[in-house]
């Protein structure tokens, strides 16, 4: 039995966000409330098959925290769906990236839902609802590299055009671990809410073509207590939790732990992510701007904040934004 199965139901994911989930924000979110299973950002094989795969490693890194995680890849190639999974399964991107021995990755799933415009043109992630032979090579290719050594999951969207529960009903028939079903459909991006009876309605389908799949949703969550009651109505597996980290970053916690911060606090807890990220890229692997996003999250919701993300945003390396912060926390009355 995979470590999945062993989950408590219902369990709660930390959704695949691009220049999100990296490293240093899942390590923050672990050490404020961490969720059940973790994934990373997603990563494109075939260019982790080529030269350029030394920069697409930042991607995949990870620490003993951020447990278990979910490698999230997406491509074209079947046959780099194959390598990449290999390489997962045996150990080499773990060594690669410098992990102790015996430290690993604890499945893979694969992308077959984002949206963007660029990927879809070039016959991937969402782009292979219309192409199901495809998928499944993917699919069957991925399988093969992970010799059954580890879960194998797919995230994608309720249709592309139009509600299509076919496509359900394909990627049930192909023996998952895990399932998980963003409720809007491709063409709809995030324009309109997410339909939670549709993922029902999939997971009725579930009970009938491949009861061992775990299904999980995902869609407009933005509270623990509304994952348990979506989880409940259409008798889900799991929650996974996208944007809703932006408004919570204790989102996962049982008790509402953002709510009782203070602004200073808030502020304290920007500085330990500012520092973490100064430490881990610390050759500027990713651009400092990269924070911004996280500024918007943590310095909001009292007087002067906004004029305080304007400075805070404004900052070209992370000493600058260090030196602010701490000039900000020194002078702090509350």
């Amino acid at each position: 039995m995979s470590y999945i199965n062993k989950l408590k139901k219902p369990f709660f994911v930390l959704a695949p966000m691009d220049d999100v989930t990296d490293t240093v924000f899942r390590s923050r979110v672990a050490d404020m409330a961490s969720p059940d299973l973790f994934f990373t950002e997603f990563v494109n094989v075939d260019g982790l098959q080529s030269a350029g795969r030394p920069r697409l490693l930042k991607k995949l890194l990870f620490t003993a925290e951020e447990k278990p995680l979910i490698a999230q890849l997406w491509g074209a190639e079947p046959e780099n769906f194959y390598k990449t999974a290999q390489q997962i399964a045996d150990g080499t991107f773990a060594k690669e990236l410098g992990l102790p021995k015996g430290v690993n990755f604890d499945g893979v799933d694969l992308n077959m839902g984002c949206p963007e415009k660029s990927a879809v043109k070039h016959g991937t992630c969402s782009a292979l609802i219309n192409d199901r032979p495809k998928a499944q090579a993917i699919i069957e290719a991925t399988r093969k590299g992970l010799k059954d050594s580890m879960p194998l999951s797919v995230k994608t969207r309720i249709g592309f055009n139009d509600v299509d529960l076919t496509w359900i009903e394909f990627l049930l028939e192909q023996n998952l671990d895990m399932l998980t079903i963003h409720g809007r459909t491709k063409k709809q991006m995030s324009k309109v809410p997410a339909d939670w009876n549709v993922i029902g309605q999939a997971r009725e389908l579930r009970d009938k073509i491949a009861p061992k799949t775990l299904i999980v949703g995902n869609g407009d969550v933005l509270s623990r207590q509304q994952g348990l009651e979506l989880a409940k109505k259409h008798k889900l597996d799991g929650i996974m939790i996208g944007r809703g980290i932006f408004h919570n970053p204790f989102i996962f916690g049982k008790d509402d732990e953002w709510q009782k911060c203070t602004p200073k606090q808030r502020l304290e807890l920007y500085k330990k992510q500012v520092q973490l990220f100064a430490e881990t890229w610390n050759n500027r692997e990713r651009p400092v701007p990269t924070l911004n996003k996280f500024c918007k999250v943590y310095i909001n919701g009292f007087d002067g904040a906004k004029e305080m993300r304007e400075e805070l945003m404004a900052c070209k390396s992370t000493d600058e934004l260090l030196n602010i912060l701490d000039e900000k926390l020194s002078s702090w009355i509350e």
